[in-house]
Protein backbone atom coordinates (compact mmCIF):
# COMPACT_ATOMS: atom_id res chain seq x y z
CA UNK A 1 0.00 0.00 0.00
CA UNK A 2 1.28 3.48 -0.83
CA UNK A 3 1.09 5.37 2.47
CA UNK A 4 2.85 8.52 1.26
CA UNK A 5 -0.21 10.62 2.13
CA UNK A 6 -1.46 8.52 5.04
CA UNK A 7 -1.19 11.24 7.68
CA UNK A 8 -1.06 14.47 5.74
CA UNK A 9 -4.09 15.91 7.53
CA UNK A 10 -2.41 15.28 10.91
CA UNK A 11 0.61 17.44 10.14
CA UNK A 12 0.24 20.75 12.03
CA UNK A 13 -0.74 23.55 9.66
CA UNK A 14 1.93 25.90 10.98
CA UNK A 15 5.44 25.05 12.25
CA UNK A 16 6.00 25.14 15.99
CA UNK A 17 8.99 24.02 18.07
CA UNK A 18 8.37 21.53 20.88
CA UNK A 19 11.22 23.14 22.84
CA UNK A 20 9.76 26.64 22.68
CA UNK A 21 6.24 25.41 23.36
CA UNK A 22 7.19 23.37 26.45
CA UNK A 23 9.04 26.00 28.48
CA UNK A 24 7.96 29.38 29.81
CA UNK A 25 10.35 31.86 28.27
CA UNK A 26 11.26 35.22 29.83
CA UNK A 27 11.16 38.42 27.78
CA UNK A 28 13.62 41.30 27.85
CA UNK A 29 13.48 44.98 26.83
CA UNK A 30 14.77 46.63 23.66
CA UNK A 31 17.93 48.75 23.92
CA UNK A 32 16.70 52.36 24.00
CA UNK A 33 19.78 54.29 25.13
CA UNK A 34 23.54 54.31 24.62
CA UNK A 35 25.17 51.56 26.65
CA UNK A 36 28.59 50.75 28.16
CA UNK A 37 29.76 47.25 29.05
CA UNK A 38 32.92 45.12 29.20
CA UNK A 39 31.72 42.48 26.72
CA UNK A 40 28.94 42.85 24.13
CA UNK A 41 27.65 39.50 22.89
CA UNK A 42 25.50 39.60 19.77
CA UNK A 43 23.24 36.56 19.49
CA UNK A 44 21.04 34.82 22.05
CA UNK A 45 21.50 31.13 21.25
CA UNK A 46 23.60 28.47 22.98
CA UNK A 47 26.91 30.13 22.06
CA UNK A 48 26.02 33.62 23.23
CA UNK A 49 24.33 32.49 26.43
CA UNK A 50 27.12 30.06 27.35
CA UNK A 51 29.76 32.74 26.71
CA UNK A 52 27.78 35.22 28.82
CA UNK A 53 27.54 32.62 31.61
CA UNK A 54 31.29 31.96 31.58
CA UNK A 55 32.27 35.62 31.47
CA UNK A 56 29.85 36.82 34.16
CA UNK A 57 31.20 33.99 36.33
CA UNK A 58 34.68 35.40 35.68
CA UNK A 59 33.61 38.88 36.87
CA UNK A 60 33.05 40.67 33.56
CA UNK A 61 30.18 43.06 32.94
CA UNK A 62 28.38 41.35 30.05
CA UNK A 63 25.57 42.53 27.78
CA UNK A 64 23.69 40.06 25.56
CA UNK A 65 22.00 41.59 22.47
CA UNK A 66 19.46 39.63 20.44
CA UNK A 67 17.97 40.90 17.16
CA UNK A 68 14.64 39.15 17.79
CA UNK A 69 13.81 37.12 20.87
CA UNK A 70 16.01 34.57 22.62
CA UNK A 71 15.94 31.03 21.21
CA UNK A 72 14.16 32.07 18.00
CA UNK A 73 17.12 30.84 15.92
CA UNK A 74 18.68 27.41 15.51
CA UNK A 75 18.99 26.73 19.25
CA UNK A 76 15.20 26.79 19.64
CA UNK A 77 14.69 24.46 16.67
CA UNK A 78 17.44 21.88 17.09
CA UNK A 79 17.15 18.12 17.62
CA UNK A 80 19.36 18.75 20.69
CA UNK A 81 21.75 15.84 20.42
CA UNK A 82 24.91 16.38 22.48
CA UNK A 83 27.45 14.28 20.65
CA UNK A 84 30.96 14.13 19.21
CA UNK A 85 29.70 11.82 16.45
CA UNK A 86 29.12 14.38 13.70
CA UNK A 87 28.32 12.18 10.74
CA UNK A 88 31.19 10.89 8.61
CA UNK A 89 33.67 13.62 9.51
CA UNK A 90 36.71 11.92 11.01
CA UNK A 91 38.02 10.38 7.76
CA UNK A 92 37.91 13.87 6.19
CA UNK A 93 39.59 15.44 9.22
CA UNK A 94 42.41 12.90 8.99
CA UNK A 95 42.92 13.70 5.32
CA UNK A 96 42.54 17.51 5.47
CA UNK A 97 43.71 18.44 8.99
CA UNK A 98 45.98 15.58 10.06
CA UNK A 99 45.91 13.08 12.89
CA UNK A 100 46.57 15.49 15.76
CA UNK A 101 43.84 17.93 14.73
CA UNK A 102 41.34 15.13 14.12
CA UNK A 103 41.88 13.98 17.71
CA UNK A 104 41.57 17.57 18.94
CA UNK A 105 38.22 17.86 17.16
CA UNK A 106 36.92 14.81 19.00
CA UNK A 107 38.44 15.92 22.29
CA UNK A 108 37.02 19.45 22.07
CA UNK A 109 33.50 18.22 21.36
CA UNK A 110 33.71 15.51 24.01
CA UNK A 111 34.85 18.05 26.59
CA UNK A 112 31.97 20.33 25.58
CA UNK A 113 29.56 17.43 26.11
CA UNK A 114 30.97 16.72 29.57
CA UNK A 115 30.89 20.43 30.45
CA UNK A 116 27.18 20.61 29.59
CA UNK A 117 26.46 17.54 31.73
CA UNK A 118 28.54 18.85 34.65
CA UNK A 119 26.97 22.32 34.46
CA UNK A 120 23.43 20.90 34.39
CA UNK A 121 24.27 18.80 37.45
CA UNK A 122 25.98 21.68 39.29
CA UNK A 123 23.02 24.03 38.73
CA UNK A 124 20.53 21.21 39.40
CA UNK A 125 18.74 21.89 36.13
CA UNK A 126 15.71 19.81 35.24
CA UNK A 127 16.37 19.65 31.51
CA UNK A 128 15.66 16.05 30.51
CA UNK A 129 19.35 15.25 30.20
CA UNK A 130 19.95 11.57 29.47
CA UNK A 131 23.00 9.59 28.43
CA UNK A 132 22.54 7.52 25.29
CA UNK A 133 24.67 5.92 22.61
CA UNK A 134 24.82 7.53 19.17
CA UNK A 135 24.52 5.35 16.07
CA UNK A 136 25.71 6.25 12.55
CA UNK A 137 24.37 3.77 10.01
CA UNK A 138 24.40 2.97 6.31
CA UNK A 139 21.22 1.68 4.71
CA UNK A 140 21.26 -1.93 3.60
CA UNK A 141 21.99 -2.18 -0.12
CA UNK A 142 23.72 1.21 -0.29
CA UNK A 143 27.19 -0.14 -1.06
CA UNK A 144 28.75 3.26 -1.74
CA UNK A 145 27.72 4.63 1.67
CA UNK A 146 28.69 1.37 3.39
CA UNK A 147 32.23 1.67 2.02
CA UNK A 148 32.39 5.26 3.27
CA UNK A 149 31.14 4.15 6.68
CA UNK A 150 33.83 1.45 6.80
CA UNK A 151 36.42 4.12 6.02
CA UNK A 152 34.96 6.25 8.83
CA UNK A 153 35.31 3.37 11.28
CA UNK A 154 38.92 2.85 10.14
CA UNK A 155 39.49 6.52 11.05
CA UNK A 156 37.98 5.84 14.49
CA UNK A 157 40.43 2.98 14.98
CA UNK A 158 43.44 4.99 13.81
CA UNK A 159 42.52 7.89 16.10
CA UNK A 160 41.67 5.67 19.05
CA UNK A 161 38.09 6.99 19.29
CA UNK A 162 35.47 5.09 21.29
CA UNK A 163 33.43 3.26 18.70
CA UNK A 164 32.02 -0.19 17.99
CA UNK A 165 31.09 -1.71 14.65
CA UNK A 166 27.67 -3.37 14.47
CA UNK A 167 26.15 -5.28 11.59
CA UNK A 168 22.55 -4.45 12.51
CA UNK A 169 20.36 -2.31 14.74
CA UNK A 170 17.65 -3.20 17.24
CA UNK A 171 15.30 -0.78 15.45
CA UNK A 172 13.61 -2.13 12.31
CA UNK A 173 16.00 -0.04 10.21
CA UNK A 174 17.57 -2.07 7.42
CA UNK A 175 21.17 -1.17 8.17
CA UNK A 176 24.13 -2.60 6.27
CA UNK A 177 26.59 -1.40 8.91
CA UNK A 178 26.65 0.77 12.04
CA UNK A 179 29.18 2.74 14.12
CA UNK A 180 28.11 2.99 17.76
CA UNK A 181 29.63 5.77 19.88
CA UNK A 182 28.77 5.19 23.54
CA UNK A 183 27.93 7.64 26.34
CA UNK A 184 26.66 10.58 24.31
CA UNK A 185 23.65 12.61 25.51
CA UNK A 186 20.39 14.44 24.74
CA UNK A 187 18.47 17.15 26.62
CA UNK A 188 15.88 19.93 26.52
CA UNK A 189 18.11 22.79 25.34
CA UNK A 190 15.88 25.68 26.45
CA UNK A 191 15.32 24.35 29.97
CA UNK A 192 19.09 24.05 30.23
CA UNK A 193 19.79 27.55 28.86
CA UNK A 194 17.05 29.11 30.97
CA UNK A 195 19.06 27.94 34.00
CA UNK A 196 22.19 29.65 32.62
CA UNK A 197 20.22 32.86 32.03
CA UNK A 198 19.26 33.00 35.70
CA UNK A 199 22.93 32.86 36.71
CA UNK A 200 23.86 35.52 34.15
CA UNK A 201 21.26 37.92 35.54
CA UNK A 202 22.15 37.08 39.14
CA UNK A 203 25.77 37.97 38.34
CA UNK A 204 24.82 41.37 36.89
CA UNK A 205 24.51 40.48 33.21
CA UNK A 206 22.20 42.59 31.03
CA UNK A 207 19.98 41.23 28.24
CA UNK A 208 18.25 43.12 25.42
CA UNK A 209 15.90 41.65 22.82
CA UNK A 210 14.63 43.23 19.57
CA UNK A 211 18.01 44.93 19.21
CA UNK A 212 19.78 44.36 15.90
CA UNK A 213 23.43 45.36 15.71
CA UNK A 214 24.66 46.73 12.38
CA UNK A 215 27.89 46.06 10.51
CA UNK A 216 29.67 49.30 11.48
CA UNK A 217 32.27 49.00 14.25
CA UNK A 218 34.47 51.90 15.36
CA UNK A 219 37.73 51.05 17.10
CA UNK A 220 39.63 53.69 19.04
CA UNK A 221 42.09 53.36 21.90
CA UNK A 222 41.17 49.77 22.67
CA UNK A 223 37.47 50.65 22.87
CA UNK A 224 34.90 49.24 20.43
CA UNK A 225 31.74 51.05 19.47
CA UNK A 226 28.88 49.00 18.01
CA UNK A 227 25.77 50.61 16.56
CA UNK A 228 22.18 49.43 16.33
CA UNK A 229 21.04 48.79 12.77
CA UNK A 230 19.16 52.09 12.65
CA UNK A 231 22.25 53.81 14.16
CA UNK A 232 20.03 55.30 16.85
CA UNK A 233 22.04 53.89 19.77
CA UNK A 234 25.60 52.74 20.34
CA UNK A 235 27.22 50.16 22.60
CA UNK A 236 30.74 50.83 23.90
CA UNK A 237 32.73 47.78 25.00
CA UNK A 238 36.24 46.37 25.19
CA UNK A 239 35.34 42.98 23.70
CA UNK A 240 32.63 42.01 21.20
CA UNK A 241 31.37 38.54 20.31
CA UNK A 242 29.38 37.66 17.21
CA UNK A 243 27.35 34.62 18.22
CA UNK A 244 24.79 35.03 15.45
CA UNK A 245 24.84 32.94 12.28
CA UNK A 246 26.63 35.21 9.82
CA UNK A 247 29.07 37.43 11.72
CA UNK A 248 27.76 40.98 12.11
CA UNK A 249 31.38 42.13 11.60
CA UNK A 250 33.13 40.90 8.47
CA UNK A 251 36.52 42.61 8.74
CA UNK A 252 37.21 41.99 5.04
CA UNK A 253 37.02 38.19 5.47
CA UNK A 254 33.98 37.86 3.14
CA UNK A 255 32.37 35.21 5.32
CA UNK A 256 29.31 35.07 3.06
CA UNK A 257 31.56 33.48 0.39
CA UNK A 258 32.99 30.98 2.90
CA UNK A 259 29.74 29.74 4.42
CA UNK A 260 26.59 28.19 3.00
CA UNK A 261 23.17 27.72 4.61
CA UNK A 262 21.14 24.52 4.66
CA UNK A 263 17.65 23.89 6.02
CA UNK A 264 16.61 20.67 7.70
CA UNK A 265 13.25 19.46 8.97
CA UNK A 266 11.87 17.76 12.06
CA UNK A 267 8.66 16.04 13.16
CA UNK A 268 7.83 15.23 16.78
CA UNK A 269 5.73 12.08 16.49
CA UNK A 270 3.88 9.94 19.00
CA UNK A 271 4.77 6.44 17.75
CA UNK A 272 2.51 3.40 17.66
CA UNK A 273 5.38 1.06 18.55
CA UNK A 274 7.85 1.44 21.40
CA UNK A 275 11.03 3.31 20.54
CA UNK A 276 13.87 1.56 22.37
CA UNK A 277 16.14 4.58 22.82
CA UNK A 278 19.43 5.66 21.31
CA UNK A 279 20.23 8.50 18.88
CA UNK A 280 20.40 7.55 15.21
CA UNK A 281 21.72 9.25 12.08
CA UNK A 282 21.84 7.85 8.55
CA UNK A 283 25.13 8.23 6.70
CA UNK A 284 23.77 8.52 3.14
CA UNK A 285 22.74 11.51 1.05
CA UNK A 286 19.14 11.29 2.29
CA UNK A 287 19.57 12.18 5.96
CA UNK A 288 17.39 10.66 8.67
CA UNK A 289 17.76 11.39 12.39
CA UNK A 290 15.99 9.84 15.40
CA UNK A 291 15.94 10.48 19.15
CA UNK A 292 13.42 10.21 21.97
CA UNK A 293 11.93 13.05 24.03
CA UNK A 294 9.46 13.23 26.93
CA UNK A 295 6.49 15.55 26.37
CA UNK A 296 3.36 16.11 28.43
CA UNK A 297 3.69 12.68 30.06
CA UNK A 298 4.13 10.94 26.73
CA UNK A 299 7.11 9.49 24.86
CA UNK A 300 7.70 11.16 21.53
CA UNK A 301 10.33 10.58 18.86
CA UNK A 302 12.00 13.40 16.93
CA UNK A 303 12.33 12.41 13.28
CA UNK A 304 14.61 14.77 11.38
CA UNK A 305 16.53 15.24 8.15
CA UNK A 306 15.81 16.00 4.45
CA UNK A 307 18.44 18.76 4.14
CA UNK A 308 18.68 21.19 1.26
CA UNK A 309 20.27 24.56 0.56
CA UNK A 310 18.11 27.39 1.87
CA UNK A 311 15.79 28.82 -0.79
CA UNK A 312 16.35 25.80 -3.06
CA UNK A 313 13.90 23.31 -1.55
CA UNK A 314 11.15 24.00 -4.12
CA UNK A 315 8.05 22.57 -2.36
CA UNK A 316 9.31 22.77 1.22
CA UNK A 317 6.23 21.07 2.68
CA UNK A 318 7.18 17.89 0.80
CA UNK A 319 10.21 17.50 3.09
CA UNK A 320 7.85 17.09 6.04
CA UNK A 321 5.81 14.58 4.03
CA UNK A 322 8.87 12.44 3.32
CA UNK A 323 9.82 12.41 7.01
CA UNK A 324 6.24 11.46 7.84
CA UNK A 325 6.32 8.54 5.42
CA UNK A 326 9.65 7.33 6.87
CA UNK A 327 8.29 7.54 10.45
CA UNK A 328 5.06 5.75 9.52
CA UNK A 329 6.92 2.87 7.92
CA UNK A 330 9.42 2.61 10.78
CA UNK A 331 7.36 3.15 13.95
CA UNK A 332 3.79 3.96 12.97
CA UNK A 333 2.27 7.32 13.91
CA UNK A 334 -0.48 8.01 16.42
CA UNK A 335 -0.15 11.78 16.20
CA UNK A 336 2.24 14.56 15.17
CA UNK A 337 2.05 17.31 17.82
CA UNK A 338 4.87 19.42 16.34
CA UNK A 339 6.79 20.10 13.17
CA UNK A 340 9.53 22.64 12.55
CA UNK A 341 12.55 23.38 10.42
CA UNK A 342 15.75 25.27 10.96
CA UNK A 343 18.92 26.20 9.15
CA UNK A 344 22.58 26.19 9.98
CA UNK A 345 25.76 27.29 8.29
CA UNK A 346 28.62 25.11 7.11
CA UNK A 347 32.18 26.22 6.40
CA UNK A 348 34.07 25.23 3.27
CA UNK A 349 36.17 22.67 5.21
CA UNK A 350 33.29 21.62 7.56
CA UNK A 351 35.09 22.81 10.71
CA UNK A 352 33.53 25.84 12.49
CA UNK A 353 35.13 29.29 12.49
CA UNK A 354 35.76 30.23 16.13
CA UNK A 355 38.07 32.97 17.36
CA UNK A 356 39.16 36.51 16.52
CA UNK A 357 37.58 37.90 13.37
CA UNK A 358 40.86 39.64 12.55
CA UNK A 359 44.21 39.96 14.26
CA UNK A 360 44.65 42.71 16.83
CA UNK A 361 40.92 43.42 17.24
CA UNK A 362 38.88 42.24 20.20
CA UNK A 363 36.04 41.01 18.02
CA UNK A 364 35.33 37.28 18.16
CA UNK A 365 33.15 35.16 15.89
CA UNK A 366 31.55 31.73 16.15
CA UNK A 367 29.81 30.30 13.10
CA UNK A 368 29.57 27.32 10.74
CA UNK A 369 28.44 24.64 13.21
CA UNK A 370 27.20 22.30 10.46
CA UNK A 371 24.09 21.27 12.48
CA UNK A 372 26.08 20.20 15.57
CA UNK A 373 25.70 23.39 17.56
CA UNK A 374 25.03 21.85 20.99
CA UNK A 375 28.66 20.78 21.35
CA UNK A 376 30.34 23.16 18.88
CA UNK A 377 28.39 26.15 20.20
CA UNK A 378 29.46 25.27 23.72
CA UNK A 379 33.11 24.76 22.83
CA UNK A 380 32.97 28.04 20.86
CA UNK A 381 31.85 29.87 24.00
CA UNK A 382 34.67 28.27 26.00
CA UNK A 383 37.33 29.18 23.40
CA UNK A 384 36.09 32.78 23.16
CA UNK A 385 35.77 33.20 26.94
CA UNK A 386 39.37 31.99 27.30
CA UNK A 387 40.52 34.42 24.61
CA UNK A 388 38.86 37.39 26.30
CA UNK A 389 40.49 36.42 29.61
CA UNK A 390 43.90 36.03 27.96
CA UNK A 391 44.03 32.29 28.57
CA UNK A 392 45.48 29.77 26.15
CA UNK A 393 42.94 27.31 24.78
CA UNK A 394 44.37 24.08 23.30
CA UNK A 395 41.69 23.99 20.59
CA UNK A 396 41.94 27.59 19.41
CA UNK A 397 44.28 26.98 16.46
CA UNK A 398 42.09 24.21 15.00
CA UNK A 399 39.05 26.49 14.78
CA UNK A 400 40.88 29.74 13.91
CA UNK A 401 38.76 31.63 11.32
CA UNK A 402 41.89 32.74 9.45
CA UNK A 403 43.01 29.17 8.67
CA UNK A 404 43.21 28.02 5.05
CA UNK A 405 43.12 24.37 4.00
CA UNK A 406 43.60 24.18 0.20
CA UNK A 407 41.73 20.88 0.07
CA UNK A 408 38.73 20.98 0.34
CA UNK A 409 38.41 24.79 0.68
CA UNK A 410 39.24 25.74 -2.92
CA UNK A 411 37.00 23.04 -4.42
CA UNK A 412 34.03 23.89 -2.19
CA UNK A 413 34.56 27.64 -2.69
CA UNK A 414 34.18 27.15 -6.45
CA UNK A 415 31.15 24.85 -6.08
CA UNK A 416 29.24 27.01 -3.59
CA UNK A 417 29.90 30.33 -5.27
CA UNK A 418 29.10 28.93 -8.72
CA UNK A 419 25.77 27.90 -7.22
CA UNK A 420 25.26 31.44 -5.91
CA UNK A 421 25.98 32.87 -9.37
CA UNK A 422 23.51 30.46 -10.96
CA UNK A 423 20.75 31.41 -8.49
CA UNK A 424 21.46 35.12 -8.93
CA UNK A 425 21.05 34.91 -12.71
CA UNK A 426 18.10 32.49 -12.59
CA UNK A 427 16.08 34.79 -10.34
CA UNK A 428 16.65 37.78 -12.63
CA UNK A 429 15.57 36.06 -15.85
CA UNK A 430 12.68 34.02 -14.43
CA UNK A 431 9.44 34.60 -16.32
CA UNK A 432 6.52 34.95 -13.90
CA UNK A 433 2.93 34.41 -15.03
CA UNK A 434 0.99 34.07 -11.77
CA UNK A 435 -1.01 37.09 -10.54
CA UNK A 436 -1.70 38.10 -6.92
CA UNK A 437 -5.42 37.75 -7.51
CA UNK A 438 -4.90 34.03 -8.23
CA UNK A 439 -3.75 33.29 -4.66
CA UNK A 440 -6.04 31.48 -2.27
CA UNK A 441 -6.05 31.98 1.50
CA UNK A 442 -2.82 30.94 3.24
CA UNK A 443 -1.05 30.75 -0.13
CA UNK A 444 2.12 32.49 -1.24
CA UNK A 445 4.01 32.71 -4.53
CA UNK A 446 6.21 34.83 -6.75
CA UNK A 447 3.77 36.84 -8.86
CA UNK A 448 3.73 39.40 -11.66
CA UNK A 449 2.49 42.64 -10.07
CA UNK A 450 2.47 46.20 -11.38
CA UNK A 451 4.78 45.24 -14.21
CA UNK A 452 7.46 43.42 -12.20
CA UNK A 453 8.34 40.39 -10.09
CA UNK A 454 6.98 40.49 -6.53
CA UNK A 455 6.38 38.22 -3.58
CA UNK A 456 2.76 37.78 -2.51
CA UNK A 457 1.10 35.99 0.40
CA UNK A 458 -2.62 35.96 1.18
CA UNK A 459 -3.08 35.22 4.87
CA UNK A 460 -5.90 33.04 6.35
CA UNK A 461 -8.06 36.17 6.78
CA UNK A 462 -7.66 37.05 3.11
CA UNK A 463 -5.29 40.01 3.50
CA UNK A 464 -2.62 40.31 0.80
CA UNK A 465 1.01 40.89 1.88
CA UNK A 466 3.25 42.08 -0.93
CA UNK A 467 7.04 42.57 -1.01
CA UNK A 468 9.87 43.15 -3.45
CA UNK A 469 11.64 39.75 -3.51
CA UNK A 470 15.12 41.19 -4.14
CA UNK A 471 17.29 40.18 -1.17
CA UNK A 472 18.80 43.22 0.52
CA UNK A 473 22.12 41.42 1.08
CA UNK A 474 23.49 41.03 -2.45
CA UNK A 475 20.43 41.23 -4.70
CA UNK A 476 19.45 37.59 -5.32
CA UNK A 477 15.73 36.90 -5.75
CA UNK A 478 14.01 35.23 -2.79
CA UNK A 479 11.73 32.21 -3.17
CA UNK A 480 8.55 31.34 -1.28
CA UNK A 481 8.95 28.78 1.54
CA UNK A 482 5.55 27.14 1.79
CA UNK A 483 6.37 25.08 4.87
CA UNK A 484 7.48 28.07 6.99
CA UNK A 485 5.54 30.93 5.30
CA UNK A 486 8.72 32.91 4.64
CA UNK A 487 10.76 34.40 1.79
CA UNK A 488 14.13 32.61 1.56
CA UNK A 489 17.21 33.71 -0.37
CA UNK A 490 18.82 30.84 -2.35
CA UNK A 491 22.23 32.54 -2.45
CA UNK A 492 23.31 33.06 1.17
CA UNK A 493 20.33 31.92 3.23
CA UNK A 494 18.75 35.19 4.36
CA UNK A 495 15.10 34.75 5.34
CA UNK A 496 12.24 37.23 5.62
CA UNK A 497 8.69 37.23 7.00
CA UNK A 498 5.62 37.68 4.79
CA UNK A 499 5.93 41.43 5.44
CA UNK A 500 9.65 41.46 4.59
CA UNK A 501 11.11 41.62 8.12
CA UNK A 502 14.50 39.91 8.51
CA UNK A 503 14.22 36.48 10.15
CA UNK A 504 17.79 35.30 9.50
CA UNK A 505 20.90 36.94 8.07
CA UNK A 506 23.33 37.80 6.57
CA UNK A 507 20.77 40.42 5.49
CA UNK A 508 20.10 43.13 8.08
CA UNK A 509 17.68 45.29 6.05
CA UNK A 510 14.05 44.30 5.45
CA UNK A 511 12.61 43.60 2.00
CA UNK A 512 10.78 46.57 0.50
CA UNK A 513 7.05 46.38 1.20
CA UNK A 514 4.82 47.07 -1.77
CA UNK A 515 1.37 48.59 -1.67
CA UNK A 516 -1.18 45.86 -2.26
CA UNK A 517 -4.04 47.25 -4.33
CA UNK A 518 -6.73 44.83 -5.40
Amino acid sequence: MDNTHLHLQSLPQFPKSLWRDSVELPSYPRLEANHVTDVAIVGGGITGITAAYLLTQAGYKVTLLEAGVLFAGTTGFTTAKISAQHGMIYQDLLKDFGEENARLYFQSNSEALEWIVATAEELKLSCGLAREAAYLYADSGDEKTLKQLEAEFAAYQKLGLPGEWLDKLSLPLKAGGVIKMPNQARFHPLQYLKGLLKVILDKGGVIYEHTMIGETVDIKGGLLTLYTEDEQYKVNCRHAVSASHFPFYDGGALYFTRLYAERSYCLAIEPKTVFGGGMYLSAGDTTRSLRAVDWDGRKLVLVGGDNHKTGQGICTFSHYERLEQFAEELLGIQSIPYRWSTQDLTTLDHVPYIGKASAGKEIYIATGFNKWGMTTGTLAARIIADGIQGKHNPFGALYDPSRFKPQPTIKNFIIQNANVAKELVAGKIEIVHKKARDLGRDEGAVVFYDGKRAGAYRDPEGKLHLVDTTCTHLGCECEWNEGERSWDCPCHGSRYSVDGDVLEGPATVSLTKLEAIE
